[in-house]
């Protein structure tokens, strides 16, 4: 008995107060997918589980960049004093913003320090039995904290704020609340309370439609305007164990450039330049070549992946024309292929695929470099080879580097294209494959709309919209711009650029790429603000897409000792969690001055929250002028005014000759290039000569 007790005595000594780590839904993502469904677990797991009383989520998307704020309420249904084990799985590519718990019913702001600075100070507190609060990476997916003490019968209120950039496929951006990953078989995922999710969706892009293909009609969804929509759910006693999935498609009729800033007094501002395909660089079918490789290892066996895995992959093949080839390859520590060669997308051989796939099981361990060996022998010089890879990305971590090096020796005219699957995910391989390639990455819920994900995915591999893209920032000064060389543009998959800008400036930014072979040159007056506070969010997507494209970089070279030192500067500067910094929670302001910590995350965080309520009533009038036809109508000279008022908030650049200026401080503008006039027309008959020249050219050479 006393061995028992000074167990539990030195367990709760050594592990007191609050570890969590946290990073990473869209996405979703056209296709992506977020845990986000935080559990409270009592002693670690051998005390029982937390009741979950509340659990509310806040999602507010500004061109593209998602908010999300969760709120959840624990009570310690237990008649002693507990441990309690928070565990909070990575998003997908999100960057986490803040963490907040409640302490004597005031909430706790914490602070970003370099790894080993923030673990002394935890632990000098926690000798002490007081209340520090430690935040830190567990590995790539998976943060922690340690809250300590619950009382008997008492409530734990914590609250986590995350970004990510939203992927878009098909013009069609999907956020997904991942409540589908449970960390323990035997946790109850049901909240006693109440469960709500309320979104808010603000675009320079129209919105043409916006729903939930996973709860349906149990949204309410309401279209303020082509650019504000908001959709709202709530259930009491809900279940917490299925993803939450919103998506909304969005319309650019022209090839343009979208571009929201934001600045402070006195410091350099930040920019968000999104360059989208539109209708008119559309391409004509044209008879390419696919692998699809399907990873079926032990790993794919949870959560349901290796189902969605088949169900992409059966979509994707049945929406091949008569002029593709496929071959489909299964592989765990081998790799296993049906045809040994590419055959015809006949209707007869997409129905063996689809009995070949259906017979498969998840077993074994991940080696995907011979998979990816055997898909590269498909490669004809006379077609293109699209080698679309279906997995979690579990491979073991000696693979990355060959894997990087496969890359680089594949066949010429070969991309690679990474879909990841399920909720426990190496986002960072996949994406890392695919850009090295020339290809892209995209990731799939079970939510999701596996025929919609199919034909916008084909869409992409016909053909990339423009390659060769470069931009010229005219008299204005950049820097740091992620990502550094443009990829190839996609129809359905804009191309984001985050970077710094120097001093302020209306200037001519000019986009020049390839299209089929013409190279074109386009040129948009955008205008650079000297302060706007408006969009505050890009400001820390800028930094995360810094911290993950050094660390891509470094995986590269093998090794991360030249970039730990940026790495810790931007997590400081801008409240990053990575496997470098951690969030430390202390009591109050006192404490933090005594270690002599800056208070950096709590006045970027007030900054934050100050924008946000900002927005939110600029955002509240419009949906006031969307809602006056509605009931006793006031005088038509009032409405006329409010619905002015409400426009107010986006700033549309037309596309003139003449420099345009927009007011001063504008959410976004936006620019629409003439692509059948100016240097290297690219109109839509150009589009269709050159592809029947080059058709043409192709079986003459046969």
């Amino acid at each position: 008995m006393n061995i028992r007790k000074l167990f539990y005595q030195e367990l709760r000594t050594q592990v007191l107060p609050l570890v969590i780590a946290l990073m990473l839904l869209m996405i979703a993502v056209a296709a992506g997918s977020a845990d986000a469904a935080g559990l409270l677990v009592a002693d670690g797991g051998f005390g029982g589980v937390l009741e979950i009383k509340e659990h509310d989520v806040q999602v507010t998307v500004n061109n593209g960049v998602a908010v999300t704020q969760v709120t959840q309420v624990f009570k310690n249904t237990e008649n002693r004093q507990v441990e309690a084990l928070y565990t909070f799985p990575v998003p997908k590519g999100a960057s986490v913003a803040n963490f907040s718990m409640w302490i004597n019913g005031k909430e706790v702001v914490g602070e970003v320090l370099e790894k080993k600075r923030a673990r002394e100070i935890y632990n000098s507190y926690k000798r002490k039995r007081r209340d520090p609060g430690l935040l830190e990476q567990v590995d790539y997916k998976t943060f922690e904290m340690r809250i300590y003490p619950i009382n008997a019968q008492a409530e734990q209120k914590v609250q986590i704020s995350y970004y990510q950039e939203l992927a878009v496929d098909h013009d069609r951006a999907a956020y997904v609340y991942p409540l589908a990953t449970v960390t323990r078989k035997d946790i109850d995922s049901r909240t006693t309370g109440r469960f709500s999710i309320n979104m808010e969706v603000k675009s320079a892009v129209p919105i043409v439609e916006i729903g939930s293909p996973s709860h349906g009609e149990a949204f309410v969804i309401a279209k303020h305007n082509n650019s504000y929509v908001t959709a709202s759910l709530e259930t009491k006693e809900g279940s917490l164990a299925s993803d939450v999935v919103v998506g909304y498609k969005l319309s650019r009729p022209k090839t343009g450039i979208d571009l929201i800033t934001s600045r402070q007094n006195g410091e350099d501002g930040y920019f968000l330049m999104t360059i989208t395909a539109g209708d008119e660089l559309a391409v004509h079918d044209e008879g390419m070549d696919y692998v699809f490789v399907l990873d079926i290892s032990g790993s794919m066996a949870n959560d349901g992946k290796l189902a969605v895995s088949r169900n992409s992959v059966e979509a994707f093949i049945n929406e091949l024309g008569g002029e593709d080839r496929f071959e489909v390859m299964t592989f765990n520590v081998r790799p296993d292929t049906l045809f040994d060669e590419l055959r015809p997308a006949t209707e007869e051989m997409k129905t063996r695929a689809g009995e070949y796939m259906r017979s498969q099981q998840a077993r074994g361990g991940t080696n995907l470099v011979p998979a990816m060996s055997t898909a590269y022998k498909y490669g004809d010089p006379d077609r293109s080879l699209n080698v679309v890879v279906l997995s979690d990305g579990m491979t073991e971590q000696r693979e990355r580097q060959v894997l990087m090096q496969q890359i680089t020796s594949r066949p010429r005219n070969s991309r690679v294209f990474c879909i990841g699957i399920g909720n426990e995910v190496n986002r960072q391989l996949l994406e890392q494959m695919a850009e090295d390639s020339g290809g892209l990455a995209a990731f799939i819920s079970r939510g999701d709309n596996f025929k919609a994900q199919a034909q916008g995915f084909r869409r992409k591999l016909m053909r990339p919209a423009a390659t060769d893209l470069q931009l010229d920032y005219g008299k204005l000064s950049v820097y740091d711009v992620e990502p550094a060389v443009l990829p190839n543009l996609y129809h359905g998959s804009p191309i984001r650029i985050y970077g710094r800008y120097k001093g302020q400036s209306e200037t001519s930014v000019k986009l020049h790429g390839n299209v089929l072979g013409r190279e074109i040159t386009q040129a948009a007056s955008l205008a650079f603000p000297q302060t706007d506070p408006e969009n505050p969010e890009i400001e820390r997507m800028w930094a995360w897409k810094r911290v993950d494209q050094l660390l891509k970089k470094a995986d590269r070279s093998g090794s991360r000792s030249q970039v730990v030192d940026e790495i810790v500067q931007l997590g400081e500067g801008y409240s990053i969690v990575t496997e470098y910094t951690s969030f430390l929670v202390l009591e109050n302001d006192n404490e933090y001055k005594r270690w002599k910590i800056d208070r950096r995350n709590d006045r970027r965080l007030g900054r934050d929250r100050e924008a946000q309520e900002k927005r939110m009533e600029r955002l509240e009038a419009i949906r006031n002028s969307a809602i006056s036809d509605i009931g006793p109508q006031t005088s038509v000279k009032e409405t006329a005014v409010r619905k002015k008022q409400a426009s107010q908030n986006v700033v549309s650049i037309p596309n003139t000759s003449m420099p345009q200026t927009p007011p001063s401080q504008p959410d976004r503008q936006s620019w629409d290039f003439d692509l059948g006039s100016g240097s290297g027309p690219v109109g839509p008959l150009f589009l269709a000569a050159a592809y029947w020249l080059r058709k043409r050219k192709r079986k003459m050479e046969k």
